[in-house]
C-alpha cells in the first residue's frame, strides 16, 4: 500500500528536469496503459497526449482515493448520504462479479483493473435455462460477432447537471447507452456497472421499462443487466415491485417512462427477466420479501398461459422460443421459474414431493388446473405457513374483483391454506368471497366454496355472520350431489355447535322438511349427520318457530323408530336420543317413558296413524326399511306401506 502512496504521488511530482520525469514514468504507467500491439514501438506526439490524459485522470482518481481513505476512519455516514459506488458493495462478494471501484480494490496493485471488469461481464454471461421437456440447455444466446476487446468509456451520469433536460427524462437515454454498450464490446468500463446500478437505485420504473423495450426477449446484454440488479440486493428491492407491475398487467403493459415513450411491454418479458434474477447464487432479502407476489405472478401467467394465448404474446414467444431455445409453451417455462423461486426459498422436498404426484404435468392441463394448485397448496403450508398467508391476501385482491378471471384455481389455493389465516385479518373478506361462489352454477366452485365455509363456520365470529346463507344450504340439501350434500350438512352443524346461535322461525321447519329424506340416505355419513342436525334443530328453535315445526316432528317418528336397531351402531344411537328429544319437544311424557325403558311396541301402537303425503312416502325411506323392519313392528300399520316396495338396494 505504502508503494501504491509513493507511485501516485510520482505522477503528480511533475518534470523536474530534462530527465527526470522519464525515468519513473514507465514503471508507474505499465499498469494504467492499455497493451501495445507494438512494444518496441516509438512514442509519438499523440501518445504524450494521451499521458496527459492519463495524468490527469490519474490525479482525479488519486483525489477520489484520499476522500474515500479520510470516510473510512470516520464515523460512518448514514444511509441516506452513501457514496454512489456503495451499492456495488454486494457485488464484491461474488466470485464473477467485481466492482472494480477504489472502494472495493484495496488489495489489488492498481485502482482500476480491467481484467476483473471483464470478469464481472463474463459472470454475467454465464446464464442457461434448461429445458426439462429435452434435457437441453436453454442460453441467453450470445451475439453472433465478437468485436476486438476495447475500453469503453461508461455513460458520465454528470451529464445531469449541465444538460437542460431534467435528469429523469435522460434515465431512459441512459439505459439504451448502457445496453448498447454492453451488447456490442466484450471488455467495458469499470463504471458502467456503478452507473447502472445507481440508475436502478434512484429510478427503478425507468430503467425496467426502458430496458424491457430495448431487449424485450432478453438478449446477452440484458441479462448480464439484469444479472448485475440481482447480485445487488439494495438495488433489487426497489427494481423487483417494478417488474410485478408488468407482470401482473396482462397481456400487455402500456405505462410510458420519464421521456412519454408508452410503447406496450409484454408481461412475458417481465417474467423472462425474473427468470434470469432467480437464478443469481445468492438469494437476497428481497426475494424473500417480495416471493408471495411473484409466487401470485407466476401463477397467473401459468394459469392463463394454459387457458387463453393472445395473438401478440404467441408471436412473442415464438421469438424468445427461436432465440433461446425455450420451451415450446410459455406455461411450461412459468413452472419452471416457479420451481427455481421455491428452490430458493428452500422448498426443493416441497417441488419433489409434487413432481413425485404428476402435480406439475396437472398444472398444465386447464381442466385440471384447479387440482394441481390445490395439490401445491397442501405441499406448501407444511412448511411455508407464513408464505402461503401472504400468498392468500395477493389471492384475495384478485378473486375481490368484479369479474375475476381464471378465478377457480386460485379459489383452490385459497381454500387449501385457509387455516393459516387471521381470520380476524381478512374473515369478512373470505366470506364475503365464500358467500358469492356459493351461489354460483359451476359444481366445482360451488364445492370449494362449501369446502371453505366449513373452516370458517368453526370460527364463532365467523358462524354468527352465517344467517343469511341459511336458504341457499337448506337448497342445495336436495342436491343429487352427496358430496355437496354432506358439506352443507357440516357446514349446518358446526354454526349450530354455538348455543348462542338460535334457529329462526322461518328456517327451522324448511331446514327440518329438508332433513327427513336424509334419514334414508345410502351415505352413512350424510344419514348420521342430517339425524344429529334435526336434533339440534329442535333444540335451538326460536318459541314462535315451535309450533310450524310440531308437524314435522310428528313426521319424524316413524323412520326414527326403525333406525333404532340400525345395523351401523352410530346410527342407532343417534336416532334413539333423537327420537327422545322429539317425544320430548312434543311435550309427550308418556312417549318418554316408553322410549326410556325400551318399549318400543307400545312406543309404536300410540303413535296416530301414518299421514299421507309424509316421509314414509318417500321411495328411499320404503326401500331402505322394508328388510331391516324389526319383526315385532310388523304388528303395526307401518307395515302396510313397506310391503308395497320391493326390497332394498345396496347400502354404502
Amino acid at each position: 500500500m505504502a508503494g501504491r502512496f509513493r507511485g501516485l504521488f510520482k505522477v503528480f511530482r511533475g518534470k523536474k528536469g530534462p530527465g527526470a520525469a522519464p525515468a519513473q514514468q514507465p514503471e508507474e504507467l505499465e499498469q494504467f496503459q492499455p497493451q501495445q500491439d507494438d512494444a518496441a514501438l516509438d512514442r509519438t506526439q499523440e501518445q504524450d497526449r494521451a499521458h496527459g490524459r492519463f495524468r490527469r485522470r490519474t490525479a482525479q482518481m488519486f483525489r477520489k482515493f484520499i476522500r474515500i481513505r479520510r470516510g473510512k476512519t470516520s464515523t460512518r455516514a448514514t444511509e441516506g448520504t452513501a457514496e454512489p459506488d456503495s451499492g456495488l458493495t454486494e457485488l464484491q462478494a461474488e466470485p464473477g462479479v467485481s466492482t472494480d471501484s477504489p472502494e472495493c480494490s484495496e488489495d489489488s496493485d492498481s485502482p482500476m483493473n480491467d481484467h476483473t471488469v471483464k470478469t464481472d461481464v463474463a459472470g454475467a454471461e454465464d446464464m442457461a435455462i434448461k429445458n426439462t421437456d429435452t434435457g437441453e440447455t436453454q442460453g441467453i444466446a450470445n451475439p453472433d460477432t465478437t468485436p476486438t476487446p476495447t475500453g469503453i468509456h461508461a455513460p458520465e451520469l454528470d451529464v445531469f447537471e449541465e444538460s437542460a433536460v431534467s435528469p429523469q427524462q435522460q434515465v431512459p437515454a441512459m439505459v439504451r447507452n448502457i445496453h448498447q454498450s454492453l451488447g456490442s464490446h466484450v471488455t467495458v468500463d469499470a463504471r458502467l456497472p456503478i452507473n447502472l446500478l445507481k440508475l436502478a437505485e434512484e429510478h427503478p420504473t425507468d430503467v425496467v421499462l426502458t430496458l424491457l423495450r430495448c431487449a424485450p426477449s432478453c438478449d446477452r446484454a440484458a441479462t448480464m443487466m439484469w444479472r448485475l440488479i440481482g447480485l445487488s440486493g439494495s438495488t433489487l428491492e426497489k427494481v423487483l415491485p417494478a417488474l410485478l407491475c408488468v407482470m401482473e398487467d396482462w397481456p400487455l403493459h402500456s405505462m410510458s417512462t420519464s421521456d412519454g415513450d408508452d410503447t406496450p411491454v409484454p408481461a412475458l418479458a417481465a417474467t423472462l427477466a425474473l427468470w434470469v434474477i432467480v437464478q443469481v447464487p445468492r438469494c437476497h432479502e428481497a426475494m424473500n420479501l417480495y416471493s408471495s407476489r411473484i409466487f401470485v405472478a407466476l401463477l397467473s401467467h401459468v394459469v392463463i398461459t394454459t387457458q387463453q394465448m393472445p395473438e401478440e404474446v404467441d408471436h412473442f414467444w415464438r421469438v424468445c422460443r427461436e432465440e433461446h431455445g425455450l420451451p415450446t409453451n410459455p406455461n411450461r417455462f412459468a413452472v419452471q421459474a416457479m420451481k427455481a423461486l421455491l428452490c430458493r426459498l428452500r422448498c426443493d422436498n416441497e417441488v419433489v414431493a409434487v413432481e413425485r404426484k404428476r402435480g406439475w404435468d396437472t398444472l398444465l392441463c386447464a381442466d385440471t388446473q384447479h387440482y394441481a394448485v390445490g395439490l401445491l397448496a397442501r405441499e406448501m403450508r407444511q412448511v411455508l405457513m407464513p408464505l402461503c398467508s401472504r400468498i392468500t391476501l395477493h389471492l384475495l385482491r384478485l378473486l375481490s374483483r368484479d369479474d375475476p378471471r381464471w378465478d377457480l384455481p386460485f379459489l383452490a389455493f385459497l381454500v387449501e391454506v385457509l387455516e393459516c389465516l387471521d381470520l380476524r385479518e381478512c374473515g369478512d373478506r373470505v366470506l364475503e368471497m365464500m358467500s358469492r361462489y356459493l351461489l354460483s352454477k359451476c359444481r366445482q366452485r360451488c364445492r370449494l366454496a362449501l369446502r371453505g365455509l366449513m373452516v370458517l363456520s368453526k370460527d364463532p365470529a365467523m358462524a354468527r355472520r352465517m344467517g343469511s346463507l341459511s336458504q341457499r344450504l337448506v337448497e342445495l340439501l336436495g342436491d343429487e350431489d352427496g358430496e355437496v350434500v354432506r358439506m352443507s350438512l357440516s357446514v349446518f352443524m358446526n354454526v349450530l355447535e354455538n348455543k348462542d346461535i338460535l334457529v329462526s322461525s322461518t328456517t327451522a321447519p324448511k331446514l327440518a322438511e329438508a332433513l327427513l329424506p336424509l334419514f334414508a340416505n345410502d351415505n352413512s355419513h350424510v344419514q348420521l349427520l342430517s339425524i344429529h342436525l334435526f336434533s339440534k334443530v329442535m333444540e335451538l328453535v326460536v318459541e314462535e318457530g315451535k309450533k310450524p315445526l310440531k308437524t314435522i316432528v310428528n313426521q319424524s317418528l316413524y323412520p326414527l323408530l326403525i333406525y333404532w336397531d340400525d345395523e351401523n351402531w352410530r346410527v342407532a344411537k343417534a336416532s334413539r336420543e333423537t327420537l327422545i328429544c322429539a317425544a320430548k319437544f312434543l311435550k309427550r311424557r308418556d312417549l318418554e317413558q316408553l322410549l326410556k325403558k325400551d318399549q318400543r311396541l307400545k312406543f309404536a301402537e300410540r303413535l296416530p296413524s301414518k299421514p299421507r303425503g309424509t316421509t314414509l312416502d318417500h321411495p328411499a325411506v320404503i326401500r331402505k326399511f322394508k328388510p331391516t323392519l324389526p319383526k315385532q313392528l310388523k304388528k303395526v300399520h307401518l307395515l302396510d306401506a313397506v310391503n308395497q316396495c320391493p326390497k332394498n338396494s345396496t347400502r354404502r
